[in-house]
C-alpha cells in the first residue's frame, strides 16, 4: 500500500483542479492575453504542484522511510538515498 492511499482523492483533486490550469493558461495563450496574466497563472499551477508534490513527499517520509528504516539494513538506506534525492529534484525544479 502506498503512503499516500488515505489522501488519493485530495490528491487526485488538486491533480484535477491543477490540469485545468493549465488548460486555461493554453487557451490564454490561444486568445493572446496579456504575458504578466499568463505568468500569474503559470505560477498559481507551479504552486499547485509543488503542494502536491509536497504532500506526497510526506506521506513517503512518513510510511515508506519509516517503516524501512524499521526494518533497517541495506532497505533503509536505500530508501532513505531514495528520499534525499527525490528532495534534491524538489529543489532544484
Amino acid at each position: 500500500m502506498n503512503g499516500y492511499s488515505h489522501g488519493k482523492e485530495d490528491l487526485l483533486k488538486r491533480l484535477r483542479r491543477a490540469e485545468g490550469q493549465v488548460r486555461g493558461i493554453a487557451r490564454m495563450v490561444e486568445e493572446d492575453n496579456y504575458c504578466i496574466d499568463i505568468l500569474t497563472q503559470v505560477s498559481a499551477v507551479t504552486k499547485a504542484l509543488e503542494t502536491v508534490a509536497l504532500s506526497l513527499l510526506s506521506d513517503h517520509l512518513t510510511h515508506c522511510v519509516a517503516e524501512a528504516t524499521a526494518e533497517g539494513g541495506d532497505v533503509a538506506q536505500a530508501k532513505i538515498r531514495e528520499a534525499n534525492e527525490a528532495i534534491a529534484r524538489l529543489v532544484r525544479s
